[in-house]
């Protein structure tokens, strides 16, 4: 059956995109009956002062809130269920989401935690969740998780050393205020880093199995947008129109990505990030051009429709010539960003990877990878980017 006439379902947000969309905030959650509002956010959030005018929206409409800050990046279990307790201590009835997608992921956590009063943990999954969170609104500060517009939430199991993906319609924000002027104080290398997570995020929505002429649309057009984006605002990281890009290119690759899912590169990413707590966007940079090199001729058309939004020249090659020319693409552009290192630099050794192939091949990402790897291909590929 061709893809075209498969049954495919697109969930998104309602979401606002623009310079001062995170200013409508008190003004969405008095149409929505906030009384009181947590406001989940993180401590490098509150000191650069991105959260005050959040506050000022609130003040204006007359709403009281409470804020929640205790989160790492790669927020835990642990830190979703204190937050879900200080929620339901505070008698709050609305959640305000500020930040990149680690206090974005515990805002959904929190919420879903709350509204069904049991552990995250029951949640772990695809449909887990019976009773849908409070009204939640997302304003993302980074330009990569997309957790703004996705069903996803990832959150770190520090017992098992792993991430818990939690894929359920109820965690889909009800409103995404995207606003770019909130990327202008990201840095050079979380720049780099998040850019790496929504080119991945694209890639892999594109080749994803459950992918969709829609999601399809999203995914190419997120691949056109960092790659010719991404180094020039690394170079000019105050430049409000590259950042409107790169927060596009987000977007779009969460549209693509939340509907289509993703793959082996980010079921090993959430592995690699649960054993060493590292950034989920370096951990993707690292294994994604071994993954495409994987799977390539399970849909090499498609893998040469993501060569051509890299704008490589690949008319009239042979497979085998395309999948050199994109990985060596892919491998270029993170040589330009200096990301151009292996797994060892970042601390994995040789005997951990068994133990992060069996993680990764029970993540629910692995699912709809193009090509269904065994444990011993997915320790192959840790090898590689060792």
């Amino acid at each position: 059956m061709s893809n075209i006439v498969e049954l495919r379902k697109f969930v998104a947000p309602e979401f606002i995109f623009g310079s001062g969309a995170r200013l409508l905030v008190g003004r969405y959650a008095k149409n929505f009956g906030a009384r009181k509002v947590l406001i989940v956010t993180d401590p490098g959030i509150l000191a650069m002062g991105l959260v005050d005018p959040v506050l000022d929206a609130l003040k204006v409409e007359g709403i009281d809130y409470e804020i929640y800050s205790n989160i790492k990046p790669n927020p835990t279990a642990h830190q979703v269920m204190e937050g879900a307790e200080f929620y339901l201590n505070n008698n709050c009835n609305f959640i305000v989401a500020v930040g990149g997608g680690s206090p974005m992921d515990c805002a959904k956590a929190i919420g879903i935690v709350s509204s069904n009063r049991r552990e995250v943990h029951e949640f772990e999954g695809v449909d887990k969740v019976p009773i849908p969170s409070a009204p939640l609104i997302c304003i993302p500060t980074t330009a990569g998780s997309a957790a703004d517009v996705s069903q996803f939430a990832i959150i770190t199991d520090s017992e098992r050393k792993l991430k818990m993906a939690i894929v359920s319609k109820t965690v889909v924000p009800d409103v995404a205020l995207i606003d770019p002027e909130t990327t202008l104080t990201m840095d050079k290398s979380l720049t780099i880093a998040t850019g790496f997570d929504v080119l991945s995020h694209a890639i892999e929505a594109y080749v994803s199995n459950a992918s969709s002429p829609i999601t399809d649309l999203h995914a190419l057009e997120a691949i056109r947008l960092v790659t010719s984006n991404l180094i020039p605002t690394i170079n000019d990281l105050g430049n409000i129109e590259l950042r409107g890009k790169m927060m596009l290119s987000s977007l779009n690759a969460g549209l693509a990505f939340s509907n289509a899912s993703l793959g082996l590169v980010h079921a090993m990413a959430h592995s690699l990030g649960g054993l060493l707590d590292l950034s989920h966007g370096e951990c993707n940079a690292l294994l994604l051009d071994p993954v495409v090199e994987f799977n390539f001729e399970a849909e090499s058309e498609k893998y040469k429709e993501i060569a051509r939004a890299f704008g490589l020249e690949v008319n009239g090659l042979r497979d085998e010539d395309v999948k050199m020319a994109l990985t060596k693409g892919i491998k270029d552009l993170k040589d330009e960003a200096h990301m151009n290192y292996s797994l060892k630099h970042v601390g994995v050794k040789g005997e951990d990877i068994p133990e992060l192939a069996r993680k990764a091949m029970n993540d629910a990402c692995i699912i709809t990878n193009p090509k269904r790897p065994s444990q011993s291909d997915v320790e192959e590929i840790f090898k590689n980017a060792l």
